[in-house]
């Protein structure tokens, strides 16, 4: 009989994504060793991932990797993992806001940090990106509250709020904002911006690939012709930001933009890449927040932002709108991403241990 290996784990939902959060501790120190228990535990390569946790879709094949941190004024280390659904890939080079809006409740569940009052800060260091970010997560009674009345589109029902405040955005993989120096450039003959906050990020207008932009994501994924032609200008891109071949890489990821038209600011499609997101990803709303507040980027003439440095950006997406709170400093190509704010929401449903069979580990 082959001998399982129980994993203390707790599943849930973050923001519009979904999986399983782990201690770090729990898992093993090799990072190859650790992604095959990943795949075991999600029940990958396998289109249904039936033998596992994954639900046959990438924003359900997520895992957030969680532990105390010795680095001052953060508590605690997040790491993300994106596990591929049909093939034996593991792919911890981006980060997911929305994993990201339970790792605040996990902490606290998990005693790592004591909640406090109404309102629990937890200081997050985001290891895919190098980051810091601040979770306002609703306690009471030394326990997280996760009823509320806060909605966000692609999630039915509300829950309690949560705030995530991002800092240390700005190139988040490039170490810099625009990795070229570039706010716009031209990849087959398509006017494109390169942009790193949060996430590095290809950005071009719909109607450059005979899109509108407001198509449905089953209509983008089934237009096989647009993803070829998006994913060879994506591994351009991937190269002239300084990410080598990106072929086998999630990063850059890719948004089109097209003019609003349901009163936010700008409306949006985020590929992951090789499909077309529900909903719309946190770190990609900050990274295209950003190019809407960069004059002379792929967004100037479509975006309707409002003045000012301090801003609200609201992204249309296929499952609603996507607020941000957005606050830059200067114009042009030396502008500064000051900080970025969402509001998010996170459930737990499961707590107990995930079973992988031994041999995993060896």
């Amino acid at each position: 009989m082959t001998k399982q290996i129980a994993i203390p784990c707790i599943l849930m939902r973050g923001g519009t994504s979904k999986g399983p959060y782990l201690k770090g501790a729990d898992l093993p120190a090799d990072a190859e060793t650790r992604n095959r228990v990943l795949l075991a535990a999600m029940g990958s390569p396998d289109a249904r991932q039936i033998d596992g946790l994954g639900g046959a879709d990438t924003l359900t094949s997520k895992v957030a990797i969680v532990s105390p941190s010795e680095r001052e004024g953060v508590d605690v280390d997040y790491l993300f993992a994106q596990v591929s659904v049909d093939k034996a890939m593991v792919d911890t080079s981006p980060s997911c806001g929305n994993m990201l809006s339970g790792v605040g409740p996990f902490a606290i569940e998990t005693g790592m940090v004591p909640a406090k009052g109404d309102t629990t800060s937890v200081v997050i260091y985001d290891v895919n990106t190098q980051s810091r970010i601040e979770a306002l997560v609703q306690t009471q009674d030394g326990e997280v509250v996760y009823d509320g009345d806060t909605a966000i589109p692609g999630v039915p029902g509300t829950a309690a709020t949560i705030r995530l405040n991002f800092m240390d955005i700005v190139g988040s993989k490039t170490n810099a904002l625009l990795p070229t120096g570039a706010a716009s450039e031209t990849i087959d003959g398509v006017a494109v911006t390169l942009i790193d906050v949060a996430v590095p990020m290809m950005i071009f207008r719909a109607q450059d690939l005979g899109k509108t932009g407001y198509e449905t994501p089953a209509e983008l994924d089934a237009d096989k012709a647009f993803f070829a032609r998006m994913e060879a200008m994506r591994r351009e891109a991937g190269q002239r930001m300084g990410l080598g071949d990106v072929a086998d890489k999630v990063v850059p990821k890719v948004a089109m933009l097209a003019a609003p038209r349901d009163g936010g600011t700008v409306a949006a499609r985020y590929f992951v890449p090789h499909k077309t997101h529900a909903a719309f990803a946190v770190t990609g709303a900050l990274c295209v927040s950003s190019c809407v507040a960069l004059s002379g980027s792929v967004a100037d003439g479509i975006a309707q932002p409002a003045p000012g440095d301090d801003r609200m950006m609201l992204i249309e997406h296929p499952s609603g709108i996507l607020d941000v709170a957005l606050k830059t400093a200067g114009s042009d190509a030396s502008m500064q991403v000051i900080s970025g704010g969402v509001i998010r929401t996170a459930r737990k449903i499961m707590a107990g241990e995930v079973y992988v069979p031994a041999a995993v580990m060896a």
